[in-house]
């Protein structure tokens, strides 16, 4: 019996099928790997009876239908013969009847259509946003856009200023975002007047879900690439995130359940490491109790969450893109975002972002319940009120322009005793009204 199980790299097959060509396919264009004709799927060795045949068809066949050369051993156990198959990787595509197969994980599979042009630009050395597009000039990009660009630059001092105070056409080409005489997917990502005119999906789309199957709001988030990252940070926390108010003096201090470097972080780490192949747009699902972050992108091979919360892989998925990011000074340096939203997040209220592989990745933040951010805020105040002022204060932070006739019917008491410890909670600072009684609104404050 074989001392290995089956993996990315070994497979078994008790006897030879010509059809096994195909994983000999998948094997030369993943990672190369062995195949041992003669062994079960368990790693015990059944023996095969036509090994001195199979030793000159085999290497025969894969030459004549795939192109490449295997390596094939005869190997021997308590006289059961079998067969090794040693496939090494190849740096060009290679084909079985004009069908492309790869090897991940344990399994095989035929690469078609958005997933075969990854591949074979991958092995071009090519990644998506680098390949380029015909009839695209620099007409097409936005001048407004690439003045945002020259301003974040400027700011952080990582291009030389007479590099930016060169004409469009010579500025593209100084940021590598031009083959030849040909403009390259990234410098429509990241300027293009209109990106979806071109690239499907290019844009980022934000919900406020009250379950996983009920979506109560929506937006989408287009423009360039370096827009949609100050456009979704202003709009998640001014629409869709619930901030606890306190005053430091007379500073009004907005408190938000989720760290906005973090967020921000997370999301540039979304548009760096996004398939835009795949025409789907960046999501953020947001949830009374947690934030999610999901993009079609994916790891290297070898890859899981485990290890991304260790080390984020050193080469973004879009290398072009990354490097404009980079010299805008929105990203410090590549391979560190995992780390940067981790430690980000966990400073800013100790809560750790988890990551999950799901036809993309995940990137999850739990929001600190409701009575414990309002505790750590208001401090042992909060604590010792009743269960009923508890209620007030809570019903105000989910709604500020709540009434009074209904915080009677969510606590469940009259009218008159909500009064009471409305004027309670006022007169020990823990409460304020804004503007009339009709068309005001509540604030929860704390003083230091």
């Amino acid at each position: 019996m074989l001392k290995q199980d089956e993996n990315q790299d070994i497979e078994f097959k008790e006897s030879w099928r010509d059809e096994y060509i195909k994983w000999i396919c998948g094997f030369a264009n993943a990672k190369g790997g062995k195949i041992y004709i003669g062994v079960d799927d368990s790693g015990e060795i059944v023996g095969i009876d036509n090994y001195k045949k199979l030793l000159e068809d085999i290497p025969n066949k894969v030459r004549d239908l795939l192109g490449v050369i295997v390596d094939l051993s005869m190997l021997e156990e308590d006289g059961k013969y079998y067969l090794e198959i040693d496939v090494e990787p190849y740096p060009y595509p290679v084909s079985y009847k004009g069908q492309y197969h790869y090897r991940t994980g344990s399994s095989k599979q035929e690469l078609k259509g958005a997933a075969l042009d990854k591949f074979l630009l991958m092995k071009q050395g090519k990644k998506w946003d680098g390949v380029p597009v015909p009839n695209i000039t620099t007409d097409d990009l936005s001048n407004s856009a690439i003045e945002v660009f020259k301003q974040k630059t400027l700011d952080k001092k990582r291009v030389e200023e007479d590099i930016l105070d060169e004409d469009k056409d010579i500025l593209i080409e100084k940021l590598h975002l031009k083959e030849g005489d040909y403009l390259k997917r990234a410098s429509l990502l990241l300027f293009g007047k209109n990106i979806e005119k071109y690239v499907r999906g290019a844009y980022i789309k934000i919900g406020f879900f009250k379950s996983d199957s009920e979506l109560i709001y929506q937006d989408k988030i287009d423009g360039t690439l370096i827009e949609q990252i100050d456009k979704v940070e202003e709009l998640l926390f001014t629409k869709y995130l619930k901030a606890i108010i306190r005053y430091e003096g007379t500073q009004r201090i907005e408190e938000f359940p989720i760290s906005n470097l973090a967020f921000r972080e997370a999301v540039l780490n979304a548009i760096v490491h996004k398939d835009y192949g795949e025409l789907i747009p960046i999501q953020i699902n947001v949830y009374e109790d947690k934030l999610l972050i999901w993009n079609c992108g994916e790891l290297p091979n070898g890859w899981d969450t485990d290890t991304l919360q260790k080390k984020h892989p050193s080469k973004p998925f879009n290398p072009d893109i990354a490097n404009v990011f980079f010299l805008a000074g929105l990203i410090e340096s590549w391979g560190t975002g995992i780390d940067k939203i981790i430690n980000e997040s966990k400073k800013f209220n100790d809560v750790i972002p988890s990551f999950k592989i799901d036809n993309g990745l995940w990137i999850e933040f739990k929001f600190n319940q409701l009575g414990d951010r309002l505790g750590d805020r208001l401090g042992e105040k909060f604590y010792k009120l009743s269960e009923n002022r508890k209620i007030i204060l809570k019903s105000i932070f989910e709604n500020a322009t709540v009434t009074i006739s209904e915080l009677s019917k969510i606590a469940g008491i009259s009218t008159t005793a909500i009064e009471n410890n409305l004027k309670y909670l006022k007169e020990n600072n823990l409460l304020k009204r804004v503007g009339s009684d009709s068309s005001g609104s509540w604030e929860i404050v704390y003083e230091i």
